[in-house]
Order: structure tokens, then sequence, then C-alpha cells
């Protein structure tokens, strides 16, 4: 990918998780129509981990399970699980087919299998799993949505009143715009400002301008230039998007590019917004090892409910 990496793993991971209703009326209005979203999600990411613990652990793939009540006739629960395959995998298909099979044994039931292909190409599209032999055979299918069926859909997406729109915008620039990143300094600015346009809330603009800001990284010279016209765009629409001491934890986390640099900021965003409790939590941060756990508590502190819910996030207390 591009210098600096494109980031899709974790912006894609809180997509799911802010925006989960949004993303199943854009891709897979059939069931948004079946979904009764007056009763709270359930996000049963541990379980998940449980059945298949390999699941969303190589780069590229993000797997989500969620269960969600019908809204038509008996009510029952369904569970959804999600699989984002941002690169081609040959094996994608098997996949979807262990994961719900094992679904199926613990729950009792069987899930609804979905998948999202966040690549460029047009022609990969796999829809089902079939083995067998000697007349014993399976055949599994699982609706698929494709990002690039977006592609030279711009306006479409800018206007749409879904704001996971957006995102999907964002995703498919930061694809086009591989190695080319003042073509991506100019997308990212054009998605960011029109986000003012969207009539979205003051939360759901700071955590849709977080998620593109995470995934359309930029080199340290451009994101200085980005960040310039944003300030002057915010004074002019005089409403700041974050504030001078949030910008200051942002950039010293993201510009040295290394996980002690992201420690650096989560050290000093902790501070920022719980003071010396925050700071408290610097030793279990400390043992995160896996560069995207790291990335994915970075951006949480800014839109964690409390700090417990930032606590609930890390290993457990070193023993002294």
């Amino acid at each position: 990918m591009s210098d600096p990496a494109s980031e899709f793993d974790g912006p894609w991971k809180e997509a799911l998780d802010l925006y989960f209703r949004y993303f199943i009326e854009l891709f897979f209005p059939e069931i948004d129509r079946d979904v009764d979203w007056e009763r709270a999600l359930e996000f049963q990411d541990k379980e998940l981990q449980q059945i298949a613990p390999t699941a969303a652990a190589g780069r590229g793939i993000v797997d989500k399970l969620v269960k969600v009540w019908t809204r038509h006739g008996k009510q029952e629960c369904v569970f959804v699980h999600v699989e984002v395959q941002t690169q081609n995998d040959p094996n994608l298909a098997q996949r979807m087919y262990q994961y719900n099979h094992r679904l199926e044994d613990k729950y009792g039931s069987m899930p609804v299998s979905l998948a999202v292909l966040g690549d460029y190409g047009r022609g990969w599209r796999p829809t089902e799993f079939q083995a067998g032999r000697w007349g014993c055979e399976v055949k599994f299918t699982f609706p698929v949505a494709k990002v690039a069926d977006w592609r030279n859909k711009e306006h479409k997406l800018e206007q749409s009143p879904n704001p996971f729109t957006a995102f999907i915008l964002a995703h498919l620039k930061t694809v086009e715009t591989d190695r080319n990143p003042d073509d991506r300094l100019t997308w990212k600015l054009r998605v960011v400002k029109r986000l003012y346009d969207r009539g979205m809330s003051y939360t759901d603009l700071l955590q849709m301008f977080r998620l593109i800001d995470w995934m359309m990284t930029l080199p340290p010279d451009l994101a200085n230039t980005f960040t310039r016209d944003i300030e002057a765009f915010e004074k002019e629409k005089e409403m700041p998007i974050i504030t001078p001491s949030e910008r200051l934890w942002k950039e010293q986390g993201r510009t040295e590019g290394r996980t002690e640099g992201r420690f650096d900021g989560i050290q000093l965003g902790l501070k920022l917004r719980f003071g010396s409790p925050g700071l408290d939590l610097m030793p279990r941060v400390r043992q995160l090892t896996d560069p995207s756990a790291v990335e994915t508590f970075f951006n949480a502190i800014e839109t964690a409910p409390d700090l417990g819910a930032l606590r609930n996030m890390l290993p457990p207390q070193p023993q002294a």
C-alpha cells in the first residue's frame, strides 16, 4: 500500500460498532426491513473469538457477530456474522462456511453470514462454498456486498442521508489514491468538509471525522497541510471538530508512526480526559503488544463514555 500504509481494519471494526444499522441499511436493505431496530443490538465479538480464535487475526480481515431481533411475525433473535475482507482471499468462501457451521453448533440455529469485499477490483465476488464426494455434498451460499460497486458514484454517496456512505466514500478514495498522497489529501479534505452538509449531530460528525482521519493516512507534511486547512474551514463554520488539546495528543500519537509514539499519545490523551486516574491505566496499556490493539485504544480515548469502558479494553492488572 501507500506510504504511510493505509489502515482499514481498525476503522471498519469501529464503524460497524458505531453504525451497524446504517451499514445494514446501505448494503443489505432486505435485512434492514426485517430487523427490529427498537431492540438493543448485542455485539458478540468475544463469543466469535471463542468459536474462531483466528477471526480478525490477519491484516485485511474484520469479523463481527451481532445479535438482532426480527420485526415481523414471531419475533426471534438472529445472529449476524459479518466479515469484511479488504484483500482478495481465495479462502474466504470456505471460512464463511466454517464459521457459520461452528456458530450454528454453539447457538442451535443457523446464523446469517454476510461478506463485505473491500478490494478495488470488481471481478472477485465469491458467494458460495461447495464440497462433497460420492453423493455426499454441501452447498453454502451467503450474501455479498462489494464496496467497488460504488465507484464513480461519488455524487450519490455524498447526497445520501445515510451517514455510512461517507465512510464508504473514504474507503473507496483511500484505495484509489494508493501511492498518490496528493490526490488523497484532496479527497480527504472533500470528504471531511462534506460531513457538515449531511445534517449529522455533532457526535456523529466527530465520530465520522475520526474514522476518516484514521483510514485516510497521509505523510507528515500533507497531514500538517490537512490540519491547517481543516482549522481554517472550522473557523468558517464556527464549529470545531476537535479541540486544540485533542489535536495535540492526536498529532503526538500519530506522527511518530511507531508503537512507542502511540503510547506517548495515549498517555497524553488519558491525562487530558481523565487526569491522574487515567494515567493509572498506563501499566496495563503497555501490556498491549498488537499494534492494531494499541491503535484501537488510542482512538477510543476520544469517545469512551467513561474510564471504565477504556479499562475493559485492557489486559488484567499486572501482578506485583
